[in-house]
């Protein structure tokens, strides 16, 4: 149910992989002018009122026991309940982002945390208080089900998941062992919780002095910036090791938050009667296993373009040796930053293709109070766009001013612009789009962006920037992603096999993928074996990354679709790309992506992006003999 999956993941939130702070660190909130700061109140006017939500939420929680044993009553009685399942589910958006975002503007603040921890505890009770629906729901054979579904005008907005629930109708237990299980909800988000104290809240990165006399914090936005930005090799590599050694200090620690969450996946699975954790994982969004392993499988046979990308930056470089951390560093003489609001405006500006709609749309979603632009004390690092439903989405940015901080709020405002479609276009039972789609719209953005800067732009060093910006994106989206979906699938088969997971497990079989993927077109730096302990995705969402690699192709396939045809043809192009954002969840996404021109289960779709990729990269370097 759409309760269920709200409150199981604690009201999904769409994190961007990219880390991109550092130039405008403002000391003092209260300076930041408020068109670049999250207006909170469009949720709640203040904590008494959150607190209010609250106690309606705790209240219908009781109002829904009130009709266990009664759902083979009729049509209506279920439709009560799915209507005041609804209400819940929209009620605990707003509950759920004012504390979440509150923290995330202040994670040192602790108060936050507890109120988050409350809402927590809350919705664990949820989970038991609505565990004996489904079992009871499933009770009532099919042929009864499809005739009250179709006969009754009510029930339509919930047609699709409780169609949904019967096809995993072997996975759901009685209701006995459903509440058993719901018990154990609350302990699920526990790993993530642990990780991100020990990541965010306590980490304590050292101080470095750069060759300049600069002495700076090895913060990730610190970290990113340098590497983006610091032609000293020796600067980059100082900087580089103080990051990552803040982070293999705790080894054994993140090994253990990590095996937990493994653990947690493969136990879930065995109760649930799948044979996997990968099929648990792809089951609910119905995706064959086939699509996660021919993209791990052909990725991996096709690196020869990326380890031949990193032997041309060496080469132009002038470097003895390259490393990992000068793959950042323009090639082209292009250190310039932007302004927010020049950036802000290209953005706007590069989506006219989509037409006049959504682009007053988006100009909309990155005005005053939907996004918080720059980096402050305490303030979670990264980008999201996370929706609260019935009021509008919510944008962290840590916006540094560099081209790939430009790109990540494109990225960004694609996120925010799909749930913006999604929510005016479905009722709230089908507005939640899957993981599995939710990047084609932010990738998409960023190729729009690409077409306009460069054909804006007449300097040849931003052009060749620009050109290598759409490269590092296809190699940090589909290239690393397909990298650590290896990862993920591996340490997962390791525990299904009763074999360890350790921290020398995890970062051998983390070195073995790197010299898979990279060969000799890198030297070799164990402290790249530790990325793992970093990547905050593989400790929250589990089975996520190598959607942003499909996605990336799915996006890259409706790009070039719509780049190439003309007049009538090219619009019906358009309309079905914003279909599929229009979609939301109404469909299973594969069917979703079919429809709008992408065909997943075709190996054919990832090795258009391969070949793309190559080509750019045989482009870089005739772009760069220009200089």
């Amino acid at each position: 149910m759409k309760l269920r999956s709200t409150i199981l993941s604690f009201v999904i939130m769409l994190f961007a992989f990219y880390q991109v702070q550092g130039q405008k660190s403002w000391e003092n909130r209260d300076e930041i002018p408020d068109e670049y700061k999250w207006n909170l109140n469009d949720i709640y006017d203040n904590w008494d009122d959150w607190q209010k939500g609250f106690e309606e939420l705790s209240g219908l929680m009781d109002k829904i026991k009130e009709f266990k044993g009664r759902l083979s009553e009729g049509p209506q009685t279920l439709l009560e309940v799915q209507q005041i399942s609804e209400k819940m589910g929209m009620l605990s958006y707003k509950v759920y982002r004012y504390p979440q975002l509150h923290y995330d503007l202040d994670t040192r603040e602790q108060e936050y945390l507890q109120k988050m921890q409350q809402v927590g505890i809350l919705f664990a009770q949820f989970n038991t208080a609505v565990s004996w629906i489904e079992p009871e729901m499933l009770e009532i054979p099919w042929e009864k089900m499809e005739k009250w579904l179709n006969d009754t005008p009510g029930l339509k907005p919930y047609k699709f998941e409780i169609e949904d629930l019967y096809r995993q109708q072997a996975h759901v237990l009685d209701e006995e062992k459903e509440t058993l299980l719901s018990y154990f909800s609350r302990f699920n988000g526990t790993p993530s919780s642990i990780y991100s104290s020990l990541s965010t809240t306590d980490i304590e990165f050292p101080e470095v002095e750069l060759s300049d006399g600069e002495k700076i914090k090895a913060t990730s936005g610190n970290y990113s910036l340098v590497l983006a930005t610091n032609d000293n090799q020796a600067d980059r590599e100082k900087i580089f090791r103080a990051h990552y050694e803040t982070y293999s200090k705790n080894l054994n620690t993140y090994a253990a938050i990590y095996n937990s969450v493994v653990q947690r996946n493969w136990a879930g699975a065995q109760a649930r009667g799948y044979e996997s954790c990968l099929q648990s994982a792809l089951d609910g969004n119905n995706i064959p296993l086939d699509v996660y392993k021919n993209l791990v499988d052909i990725v991996k046979k096709n690196t020869e373009p990326l380890q031949k990308y990193h032997k041309l930056r060496k080469k132009i470089m002038g470097l003895e040796k390259y490393y990992g951390y000068d793959s950042s560093i323009p090639i082209a003489d292009w250190k310039e930053t932007y302004d927010y609001d020049d950036a802000r405006k290209m953005i706007i500006e590069s989506v006219a293709p989509l037409g006049e709609v959504y682009q007053e749309k988006l100009e909309k979603a990155a005005s005053g109070g939907w996004i918080d632009v720059f980096e402050t004390p305490g303030k979670r690092a990264g980008a999201y766009s996370g929706n609260v439903y019935g009021v509008h989405p919510y944008m962290l940015l840590n916006f540094n001013g560099t081209l790939r901080s430009v790109f990540t709020t494109a990225h960004e405002l694609g996120h925010t612009m799909h749930t913006i479609l999604a929510n005016e276009n479905q009722p709230y039972a089908t507005s939640s789009y899957t993981i599995f789609v939710a990047e084609v719209a932010s990738t998409f953005n960023e190729r729009l962006l690409l077409d306009y800067m460069l054909e804006k732009s007449s300097d040849p060093r931003e052009r060749v920037a620009l050109l290598e910006q759409s490269i590092k994106a296809i190699t940090g989206t589909f290239f690393f992603q397909a990298l650590l979906a290896d990862f993920e699938i591996q340490l997962h088969e390791m525990v299904e096999q009763g074999k360890p997971v350790t921290a020398d497990i995890l970062s051998s079989t983390m070195g073995q993928l790197y010299d898979a993927y990279y060969g000799d077109s890198q030297e070799k730096e164990e402290l790249y074996h530790d990325v793992w302990t970093r990547i905050g995705h593989i400790y929250r969402t589990p089975f996520y990354v190598y959607q942003y690699a499909t996605c990336f192709a799915s996006s890259a396939k409706l790009y070039n679709d719509i780049k190439k045809l003309e007049g009538s043809e090219k619009e019906k192009a358009i309309e079905s790309y914003l279909g599929l954002l229009k979609s939301g969840g109404n469909d299973y996404p594969m069917n979703q992506l079919k429809k709008a021109g992408v065909d997943l289960t075709d190996p054919a779709t990832f090795q258009y992006v391969i070949d793309q990729f190559s080509a750019m990269v045989d482009q870089l370097e005739v772009e760069v003999n220009k200089l």
